[in-house]
């Protein structure tokens, strides 16, 4: 059989215009998938476009580059797949995804429409998110949650005023109310459960070229004094999210320890949800950075009842909704256990998604370094695509694990 399908393989080469890497040998009836990347109005169709379709139903995975038409086309056997469509030019990004492509008895075109942005100054380097074991005792330690950001810049950047939030749903593979019937997200950010931002003056709180910041998600202190695995959040220049009036779980925001001054705490803009900790999904959250637009502020803004939205379905969960030309830097998560992930992110921020595969292992999620790029400039440039499947890995150890 694998033969017979590798001679009709051969026979239709005329049929691609790109490159192809199969995954598992085809099984069951084949036919041709065309992919069109329909780029925005005011950009002309060109070739060189990456384009990635992942079996959902099956294992196979195919690489392929869009010719002069912004066309290209594969053969695949019948099955569920996930199309996502990348291009980057000097500065310029585009990115595009398709979710749940069904081919099954006939030949299928698609199109997958293609968002424009700007490679961000600002990107996040790792989220550390899942957990560690409480070795040597039994159990599992979730309380050293952190966020790394990074100056992919050549010039100084200032955190001041720079928010950050989770999106509803908390979980990928929860059924997302914010789709439309079609399967589109809507053209904003819903932020769940609480806005967070850093204060100073505007000039309070530099970051060099190619240099981090460390924001911590819950408690400021030495986790490894009594979790090895874990690690130690108590350093001098780290952020924290804290703030004992809106969130008192002690067990998730204790107090800061003594490395941590009291302008690094970060400021609740607004609380939306009941819970007494901040809730990060452990296995599959997705987080943004974002900035008002210049003349705005952002109290004044969530102030106003019309960005204040309630949850579909639900009569007590609300979400701040945040433009998507806000946001600075974004990431999906994917639960890698299930294949019933869903997307929260516009491909406008992020088009791909990277998996954490389990939890309270000590894994981490970091984003990839670009070598080339950091060659140029004399510090560490990261990847930024805008797709987190391409830009991330799901790494062994915490970056900060001593």
């Amino acid at each position: 059989m694998q033969n017979k399908v590798l001679s009709l393989l051969a026979a239709m080469t005329v049929l691609l215009t790109g490159c192809m890497s199969l995954g598992t040998p085809f099984e069951g009836d084949v036919h041709v998938i065309t992919i069109r990347a329909v780029y925005p109005q005011g950009f002309d169709v060109h070739a060189g476009a990456s384009v990635s379709i992942k079996g959902i139903s099956n294992s196979s995975v195919y690489a392929l580059t869009t010719g002069e038409d912004g066309l290209v086309s594969t053969n695949v056997p019948n099955g569920i797949y996930s199309i996502s469509v990348q291009e980057r030019s000097g500065n310029h990004l585009f990115n595009g995804r398709l979710d749940k492509v069904v081919v099954s008895g006939e030949n299928l075109t698609v199109d997958v429409d293609l968002f424009h942005s700007v490679a961000g100054k600002l990107v996040i380097k790792e989220l550390y998110c899942g957990g560690c074991p409480k070795l040597p005792e039994e159990g599992t330690y979730q309380s050293d949650q952190y966020l790394i950001v990074h100056n992919n810049d050549q010039y100084t950047t200032y955190l001041d005023g720079l928010c950050l939030g989770t999106l509803s749903p908390y979980n990928s593979t929860t059924a997302n109310p914010w789709t439309d019937a079609q399967g589109n997200l809507p053209d904003f950010a819903p932020v769940i459960q609480a806005i967070w931002r850093v204060g100073g003056t505007g000039n309070s709180f530099p970051l060099e070229p190619g240099a981090d910041a460390v924001i911590c998600l819950r408690g400021a202190i030495n986790h490894a004094a009594q979790y090895p695995l874990s690690v130690n959040l108590n350093k001098p220049g780290y952020f924290v999210c804290y703030n004992p009036v809106y969130f008192p779980n002690p067990t998730y925001h204790p107090a800061p320890g003594d490395q941590i001054t009291e302008d690094h705490y970060l400021e609740v803009v607004i609380k939306t949800g009941q819970a007494n900790a901040y809730t990060l999904s452990i296995n599959s959250p997705t987080v943004i950075l974002f900035r008002p637009e210049e003349g705005t502020d952002i109290h004044d803004y969530v102030a106003l009842p019309e960005h204040l939205i309630q949850v579909p379905g639900s009569s007590i969960d609300r979400v701040v909704s945040i433009p998507l030309d806000w946001i600075i830097d974004g990431m999906e998560v994917f639960n890698g256990g299930s294949s019933n992930n869903r997307k929260r992110l516009h491909s406008l921020i992020d088009s791909g998604a990277v998996s954490l595969s389990e939890t309270f292992k000590g894994h981490s999620l970091m984003r990839n370094i670009d070598p080339e790029a950091t060659r140029q400039m004399g510090f560490e440039v990261l990847s930024d695509t805008n797709n987190s499947t391409l830009d991330f890995y799901e790494r062994e150890v915490q970056s900060l694990h001593e």
